[in-house]
């Protein structure tokens, strides 16, 4: 019982008792309508045929008078099926026919009417007849009519088909409803067991599908996305904290055991502010790596596409490669920058800035030569399609495959790069940028070396807005190096 009470209360089953009701209503209307024209043809014949009639017979009477109308009345009456006949004198006095009696006044009425009779010999009954009054020379009254009971017999018949039908179709209304509601009551239990085990924990849940494309399928796929999504972000969150805890751990027990030193050992202010400074650049580097990370999850939420203009691509590469060539020539590194012209993009300006500097910082700390060879570090803009892309390739030892997806994690950082200095951060905030930007970033061999491409759409392309609410001053950029 509390199955049924529970369908009964389902969207579905309500849904289609509101149908089952408009087409009750409807079905009601068309059959009534039906009727009263059904109706109206009837009475539009017997009209019709009363009125040839009223004609024959004052033909008869022009040409014999009453007593020929009264012999073909009397032979009219003696045939099965035979209409309705009265003829009074002028003063109301029955002559022949075969009715006993009509509703009083009938007589005075002109035209078609309906009135009450009654047959000779059954004056108890009452019955409802069509008639017609013409009133003949000398004052002679005429009347024809036909009997309606034939047409409340029909009249009766679509009543009871019309009650009857109504009465069939609530019945498999409400059946289907039922059958209907159990359907999607079925699934929608089974979607609330998915969504009651995934508030629970366990993301590894879906919703399941029937495969039928309904809206009910649609529906789960996009819920399956997003619990996709929400599981992605929920495991980049988990191994964000699991790196910050594990890479900041070295700095700040730095950071104390300079404090702690300083404590014990030193002796004059020169040593303590010796000390200071040294705690000073650890607190700094665990700023800039927070930084990082605060820009990394705005970018990443779309909250930092504020300042979107227009601006030239080729010259911000320029602008950054030239800030790195003293950098490299330090190092020893060829540095060489190829653009192309008017690469017009819509953008934050100082955001491509900085996904550009950080790939060049990394081309320029792991991409020198293997042993003695010169490194050779190349920056190019180019143009492909409707795209711009910023290209940084170096003659460095490169990156397996294999890692290549990996190293654009947070704080990831491969074996040749942990005696190097870097947080890891870099690649991850050059990717965020480009996809705040809509664009994407690869990572490619460079036969030898690495390659790795930023790709932005030009112009043309259509932006993301977010509210102003939202949007954070950009000022300045944090430096981070992978």
């Amino acid at each position: 019982m509390m199955a049924l009470g529970k369908l009964f209360r389902t969207t579905a089953f309500k849904l289609s008792l509101a149908y089952l009701l408009v087409f009750a209503i409807g079905a009601g209307l068309v059959i009534g309508r039906v009727a009263w024209n059904v109706k109206g043809l009837i009475d539009e014949q017997i009209g019709k045929t009363i009125e040839a009639e009223i004609n024959g017979l004052s033909e008869q009477y022009n040409q014999g008078g009453i007593r020929r109308l009264v012999f073909v009345i009397e032979q009219r009456i003696r045939q099965p099926g035979a209409s309705l006949y009265l003829v009074t004198s002028f003063a109301g006095q029955t002559i022949t026919g075969n009715i006993a009696d009509v509703q009083p006044g009938a007589l005075d009425r002109p035209g078609l009417t309906e009135t009450d009779y009654r047959r000779p010999g059954d004056s108890a009954a009452e019955h409802r007849a069509l008639a017609r009054i013409f009133v003949l020379p000398g004052g002679f009254r005429l009347l024809v009519g036909r009997d309606l009971g034939d047409r409340e017999t029909l009249r009766n018949v679509m009543s009871r088909a019309l009650f009857t039908s109504l009465a069939w179709l609530v019945l498999i209304g409400t059946l289907g409803g039922l059958f209907v509601a159990r359907r999607v009551l079925h699934r929608v239990d089974a979607i609330s067991e998915s969504a009651g085990r995934i508030m629970k924990g366990d993301l590894t849940q879906r919703i399941p599908l029937t495969g039928s494309n309904d809206e009910l399928d649609r529906l789960a796929v996009n819920l399956n996305a997003m619990l996709e999504r929400i599981a992605e972000l929920m495991a980049g969150l988990k191994e964000v904290s699991d790196n910050i805890a594990h890479d900041l751990k070295t700095p700040l027990t730095r950071l104390r055991n300079g404090a702690e030193q300083a404590l014990r050992s030193a002796q004059s202010p020169d040593e303590y502010r010796a000390a200071l400074e040294q705690m000073i650049d650890e607190s700094d580097g665990l700023i800039r790596i927070f930084n990082a990370l605060l820009m990394i999850a705005r970018l990443e939420a779309g909250q930092s596409g504020a300042d979107m203009a227009a601006f030239d691509l080729a010259d911000v590469t320029r602008d950054v490669g030239e800030l790195y060539e003293p950098l490299a020539e330090e190092q020893g590194v060829a540095l060489s920058i190829e653009t192309d012209t008017d690469l017009q993009m819509i953008g934050n300006r100082e955001l491509i800035g900085q996904a550009a500097a950080n790939l060049i910082d990394n081309a320029l700390k792991y991409g020198l030569g293997e042993g003695s060879a010169p490194g050779a570090v190349r920056v190019a803009a180019r143009r492909m399609g409707g795209r711009a892309e910023i290209i940084v390739s170096d003659r460095g030892p490169g990156i397996l495959p294999a890692d290549r997806g990996r190293v654009l994690d947070r704080f990831v950082r491969l074996e040749g790069a942990r005696s190097r200095p870097g947080s890891g951060l870099g690649l991850s905030m050059a990717l965020a940028i480009a996809r705040l930007h809509g664009g994407d970033m690869r990572i490619e061999d460079n036969e030898p070396g690495l390659r790795v491409v930023l790709s932005l759409p030009l112009r043309e392309a259509r932006v993301a807005q977010t509210p102003d609410t939202f949007a954070p001053v950009i000022a300045p950029v944090p430096r981070v190096a992978s």
